[in-house]
This record gives C-alpha cells, structure tokens and sequence, in this order.
C-alpha cells in the first residue's frame, strides 16, 4: 500500500481513538472509568475528560436530587389495624464507585435495593403508632426518627436519603377498618343528627307554647274588648230606646209590636192561639 493511501487511513483511525477517548461530565453529573470492566477512577467532576480507548469505558450519572416513587406498602398500627402508606424518597448519589459497585449502574435495582430498607425502617414508627396519631399527627416526625437509619443501611448503596414524604394513608380495600371507619363515622352522624332533632323538637316545642299562650291572651283581649263593646252597644240602644220612648209612646209600643209580630211569624208555620181581645193583638184589629 502506498505511503499516499496510508495517511488517509490513519487520519481515520486517528480521530476514532480520539473520540473513544473523550467524554463530558456535565453540570450534575458525576462520572466513573472502568479498566476492562473494573472501577478505576470515580467522582469525576464536570468537563472534558480523557480516557484510554478500548481498555477503558465512562460512565456518567445524574449526582441531582432525585425522586423515587415506591409501591404502597401494607403495615399494622398500634391497635392492628391494617393500613397502605404510599411514599417518595429524596435521594442522590453520594459515592458513584460504591454506587456501581452496588447496582451495576442500573437505577431502578438502586430502587429495589433501597425499597426494602426503608420499608423496614418505617414499619417500626408506623407500628408503634395508632391510625389516629398516624393519620393526623405529624409526618415528618415519623421520617426524622428512622432518616439516621436508613441513611446507614443505604451505605453500601453509594446514595444518600435527604427526605421521605408520606404521600397517602390509605385503609385498604379488602380490609375490615374501612367497614369499622364507616361505621363509626354513621354512628357519629347519627348521634349528631339525634342532637339536632331533639334541639329542634325543643325549639319547636318551645314556639307552640308561646303562640298557643299568644292566642290564649289574643283571644281573651278580644273577648273582653267584645263584651266591652256589646255592653256599651246594649247601653246606647237601650238609651235611643228610652229616649224614642219618651217622645211618641204610641209609636214606640207600635214599633215594638211589629218587631215582636215579625219575630212569632218569621218562619211561616207559627201557630199562636190566643183570645181576640188580647193585648198582643190589638194593633192587628185596629189602625189606631
């Protein structure tokens, strides 16, 4: 092969060793070296970073805070009642070798490896809890008392936990504290409706009494102003009756007469026997 045709092909081979034997670490990232499959250099910083082409190989990894979300796990509370906490774990790489070592690089064994420890970590707050003061109390005093814990059993992992939130408490489906949970809120519902009927019958009660009582006094006020006023009535009848009395006799025994023939025959079937010359009839027999 000529010198001429050589150059080329060097060039080529040239440049291939000088890409397989760079690589970037960017911001947030951490990298290793692996010699024939072997950690060599590790907590690479950001940059360009030179590395021997084919006996060695570079890994970068993400050194951010990162969020794994875990499967809901099932524990028993102080009173054995069985409850499904869901939670998300803050962590990030703290030593990349370990962390390879441990995983092989693969996030999602870190997460399998991780789950247990603190699912474990947890279960002896959760355990030592009721479901009142776990539901209500505060959260993240349950994560602070076990966080030392975990962060220690994760050592060997290479990461480091900066938080655990408690996302959900749920009772489970298929358990027996739903129906009991259920129960005891319609008995509470229950008593407190008893209490609002009850106050309502005593109101109730309460406001008929005092409008029966209304009425009483209503009505023996305006019995009493009824008889005030017949009385008065009778009184200025009986004057006007005295007092057409007084002016014309006859004509006031005449009026009266007619009143009283008017009363005995209203109906039309009255039957009066009585003598001809009676008083009652004599303005019957004469006009005078």
């Amino acid at each position: 092969m000529r010198p001429a045709t050589l150059i080329p092909v060097l060039v080529v081979l040239l440049l291939l060793g000088l890409m397989g034997s760079v690589y970037v670490v960017r911001e947030g990232q951490v990298g290793l070296v692996l010699h024939l499959g072997r950690v060599a250099r590790t907590d690479i910083g950001p940059g360009l970073h030179f590395k021997w082409p084919l006996i060695e190989s570079a890994r970068v990894f993400d050194r951010r805070f990162n969020a794994l979300d875990f499967s809901p796990e099932r524990y028993l509370t102080s009173e054995r009642k069985d409850v499904s906490v869901d939670f998300v774990a803050i962590v990030y790489i703290e030593d990349v070798g370990d962390f390879y070592r441990a995983t092989a690089g693969d996030e999602a064994n870190a997460s399998d490896r991780l789950a247990p420890i603190i699912k474990d970590s947890l279960r002896n707050e959760i355990n030592a809890r009721t479901l009142t003061q776990l539901v209500s109390g505060d959260r993240s005093e349950v994560i602070a008392r076990q966080l030392e814990s975990i962060n220690k059993g994760a050592e060997n992992l290479g990461m480091r936990i900066i938080d655990i939130r408690l996302k959900q408490i749920d009772l489970p489906t298929d358990s027996e504290v739903i129906s009991q949970v259920y129960n005891r809120m319609r008995a509470e519902r229950n008593q407190v409706a008893a209490r609002l009927r009850a106050e309502g019958e005593e109101q109730a009660r309460q406001i008929r009494a005092t409008a029966d009582r209304d009425q009483a006094v209503i009505l023996a006020e305006a019995e009493r102003d009824a008889q005030t006023l017949r009385g008065e009535g009778d009184a200025e009848a009986t004057r006007i009756y005295g007092e057409a009395a007084n002016r014309d006799p006859a004509f006031f025994a005449f009026q009266r007469s007619l009143e009283a023939y008017r009363a005995s025959f209203e109906d039309g079937n009255a039957v009066i026997v009585l003598e001809r010359d009676d008083p009652f009839l004599q303005y019957m027999r004469s006009d005078r």
